[in-house]
């Protein structure tokens, strides 16, 4: 039974739709900022274009030099400092800290997961509410308001002795049987 409770606990939980709809909504609200930055692109680029041109081929490959010596260099001493005696200590340390980290990004994980999935429920509700208020402005335009009744005109007297008189006729409904398919049915089976 627990199998079946998780299971039922898991598929009417909302969360993962809410979450999918807080995605969507968080990818739409990304999506409108992109026409403005083609556009910044667009004013940037000239300007970085003619610097690239500008560039001196030596001061790149000058500063690429340097910038692969300070690496070298760096590991190097990163290797020199490696004592085979602590290495096993070290590793383990590595591993624990590893640990702790994966726990701390799996908790900051859940929490994002959570503040999506409320994003897209608000998206959710916001979504429903704008559907109803086009639901009601489409229905006001379909059927406009009723006018506004006047006072009831006096009829005569003999029209009303008239329609006490007659009763309301009733409506009825033709039942049909179900006897008889029942028994088409046994029949058939034998």
């Amino acid at each position: 039974m627990a199998i079946a409770d998780d299971l039922k606990k898991t598929l009417t939980d909302p969360t993962p739709l809410y979450f999918a709809a807080g995605t969507a909504d968080l990818a739409v609200q990304q999506a409108k900022k992109v026409p403005g930055l083609i556009e910044q692109l667009r004013a940037e680029a000239p300007a970085r274009i003619e610097a690239v041109k500008n560039t001196d081929p030596k001061v790149v490959q000058e500063r690429a030099k340097g910038a692969q010596e300070a690496v070298t260099a760096k590991v190097a001493e990163v290797f020199g400092a490696i004592d085979p005696k602590k290495l096993g200590e070290t590793a383990q340390d590595l591993a624990l800290r590893g640990v702790g980290v994966a726990a701390e990004y799996a908790v900051r994980a859940k929490e994002t997961y959570d503040k999506v999935a409320e994003h897209g429920e608000q998206a959710v509700r916001a979504w429903r509410g704008e559907l109803t208020d086009e639901i009601v402005d489409i229905a006001e335009v379909v059927e406009p308001a009723a006018p506004a009744k006047s006072e009831p005109v006096a009829e005569p007297v003999a029209a009303d002795a008239s329609a006490e008189e007659k009763p309301a006729a009733r409506k009825t409904t033709a039942r049909k049987s179900t006897a008889k398919k029942t028994v088409a049915a046994t029949s058939d089976e034998s």
